[in-house]
């Protein structure tokens, strides 16, 4: 085998062939391509001390071992190396070299044809040889159990097929790919989706911060770009707090909540998320835990969360939980604040016991937060900036943020004809669930497709 001339190296060398552009179909076949790698010929009985120092520069491909037998001599090794990061002799570092003299390896390299197939490239590198030169290459997706959720944009539409299978190719697990092909309905907060590759069986299971939830993902609204979310709720509740999740979905909030002894109402309008809400509740051991509705979210706060707060408000016992009311609804749930104006009858309870509510939004404004006060303090007709934190959730198209603004309905707000007396006059502070940067903190949840 020749030596390695120190010249400048392929930049495509680990590309697919050129003749795969604009392929619609899969054909992995057409994958084939020999490219030169330099490689030592060394003695096999010094393998495993020689791979320990050269992990910097040995072959790192998929499905590609590093050490294969030396078709010249039985009782040789070929060790792969990285063809971009060693050229020549001069391209080990010291140490390096230090050890191929004590184990006695001729540092002198070879060049192997190897032969490369579809197995060794990556889901990015077919994907960008594959779609038009200089277009957008999309190689993220939403895993939802055994699914790959897609959201493709109009120019990956002729290859939807060929980058549903390549995402199940690519990704141990994996036996489905779907692509969103509408917006989500706000009704029932699903959506319409092609099965783009692999099998029609949408019933799923995922595991989301130590919780199992199982669901049919055609007809029930799962977003695990929001796990970080759904715990950081659980963390504001104390045991024995109570908990009213106006759309609840088939439970993330819901269940961890009742796992941390809250008493939790959870509610959702689609039959299908209440379907799954009660399995999920019996699969996580909290069936007895929480109690389940199936009702529009207004009828929800104005029948069973008014009579609950009426009962447990007027309780004067030592023991004082919090309340908390999360409204998961971004597109809608603004709105549904206009039901706790006069909701309830009779003396205001103490400042510290009154709601807590957690109600998410959308916003394209420049100012993201001042806006989610703005839209919450506009359908309550009072002003929230000085009362209430945002919590900017996750970015989920570009120049549109999804947030939650957490406040304490003010007793004149939720009480009908009612003043605050003047202990009780000063709004309420949110200093139990604040966070030392709860004011407009990023979470960790990576951005939605």
């Amino acid at each position: 085998m020749p030596e390695v001339e120190a010249s400048m190296r392929d930049t495509g060398l680990f590309s697919p062939p050129s003749d795969v552009r604009g392929m619609t179909k899969l054909d992995r076949t057409a994958f084939k391509k020999t490219v030169s790698i330099p490689v030592l010929r060394v003695r096999k009985e010094v393998i495993n001390r020689l791979m320990k120092a050269l992990k910097r520069v040995a072959l790192q491909r998929p499905g590609i071992k590093r050490v294969i037998e030396d078709p010249e001599n039985e009782d040789r090794r070929l060790v792969m190396l990285d063809p971009y990061k060693v050229l020549t002799v001069d391209s080990f570092e010291k140490a390096e070299l230090s050890v191929l003299e004590e184990l006695d390896v001729n540092p002198q390299l070879s060049e192997y044809n190897l032969e490369l197939t579809y197995e060794n490239f990556k889901s990015e590198e077919i994907l960008k040889a594959v779609l038009p030169e200089g277009q957008d290459v999309t190689s993220g997706f939403s895993r939802v159990g055994h699914i790959a959720h897609l959201n493709l944009r109009d120019h990956q539409l002729p290859f939807k097929h060929l980058i549903g299978q390549v995402m199940i190719d690519k990704n141990p697990g994996l036996t489905s790919a779907v692509n969103k092909t509408s917006n989500i309905d706000n009704t029932y907060r699903n959506f319409q989706m092609e099965v783009l590759s692999g099998e029609e069986n949408m019933l799923t299971k995922v595991r989301e911060n130590n919780y199992t939830y199982e669901f049919d993902f055609s007809k029930v609204y799962w977003n695990p770009r929001l796990s970080t979310e759904h715990s950081r709720i659980t963390d504001l509740l104390n045991p024995g707090d109570v908990l009213f999740d106006v759309f609840a979905g088939v439970g993330p909030f819901a269940i961890p909540a009742a796992r941390k002894n809250c008493t939790v109402f959870a509610n959702d309008l689609n039959p299908e998320s209440h379907k799954w809400l009660l399995h999920n509740c019996k699969l996580n051991k909290v069936d007895q835990k929480v109690k389940v509705f199936n009702m529009d979210g207004k009828d929800f706060l104005q029948g069973p969360v008014r009579e609950e707060l009426k009962l447990r408000l007027g309780l004067s016992t030592e023991a004082k939980p919090s309340i908390h009311i999360v409204m998961n609804l971004p597109a809608r749930a603004i709105e549904f604040l206009s039901v706790f104006k006069s909701l309830l009858n009779g003396k205001p309870c103490s400042s510290e016991l009154l709601p807590i509510v957690h109600c998410y939004c959308f916003s394209k404004d420049a100012n993201p937060a001042q806006d989610a006060c703005q839209q919450a303090g506009a359908v309550l007709g009072i002003p929230l900036e000085a009362s209430s934190s945002v919590h900017l959730v996750r970015n989920v198209a570009p120049n549109k943020e999804m947030l939650c603004i957490t406040f304490q309905i003010p007793a004149t707000t939720l009480y009908k004809n009612q003043a605050l007396s003047v202990e009780n006059s000063e709004e309420p502070s949110l200093k139990r669930q604040r966070t030392d940067n709860d004011s407009f903190s990023e979470s960790q949840i990576t951005s939605d497709s």
